[in-house]
């Protein structure tokens, strides 16, 4: 079967990072994100495509900050009501009922009750007719200790980040769970070799 391109979506489990900001009015903004990745490894840049006429990156324009925030799977309902499209004048933490995380770097708080916050500073803004890909240098990362051993290995069962699938009338939340396969990143490499 092939997908038509208002399908093609649905062939993507695609992350949600709850990406927070603030206005250069001083309005706290928080909005659900799932066309966001790391540029390669380690992660010391992100990159985020958006519509270009969307308060986050209209927020990060203006203030040069922003965190990404990784809810976890109890945390739907405040992803939904993150999702409206509100005034840019309404704090979203208050109508989402979301408690504010101090930062370390940015002036911008992340969100209570996630897994792992990173504190993200404008590099370059890509601007394309539609859309822009915002490129974010990662200047601070702390995760929650009860999901993280000493060596920073998430126990992802136990902190369910979310997920989510999209399908043609909507999305469905999910997590990651284990194949029961693990793999050393040097089995990439023929001889077995690298770092």
């Amino acid at each position: 079967m092939k997908l038509k391109p208002g399908k093609r979506e649905q062939i993507f489990p695609l992350p949600v990072a709850l990406i927070s900001t603030i206005s250069k009015n001083g309005v706290r903004n928080v909005a659900p994100w799932s066309n966001i990745t790391p540029i390669l490894r380690p992660l010391e840049e992100v990159i985020l495509a958006s519509w270009i006429k969307r308060d986050t990156p209209m927020n990060i324009r203006e203030t040069g900050e922003f965190v990404i925030n990784i809810p976890r799977a109890e945390m739907e309902e405040a992803v939904m009501v993150c999702s409206r499209n509100y005034p840019p004048e309404v704090d979203e933490f208050e109508m989402a009922g979301l408690k504010t995380r101090p930062s370390e770097k940015v002036k911008v708080p992340g969100v209570e009750g996630c897994i792992a916050w990173a504190e993200c500073t404008l590099v370059e803004e890509i601007l394309r007719e539609k859309f822009s890909l915002i490129i974010g240098k990662v200047v601070n990362l702390e995760v929650d200790d009860d999901f993280f051993d000493e060596e920073g290995k998430m126990d992802f069962e136990k902190a369910k980040p979310l997920s989510c699938i999209l399908g043609p009338k909507g999305l469905t939340f999910t997590c990651p769970g284990s194949t029961g396969k693990s793999a050393d990143y040097s089995e990439m490499f023929l001889g077995g070799k690298g770092s």
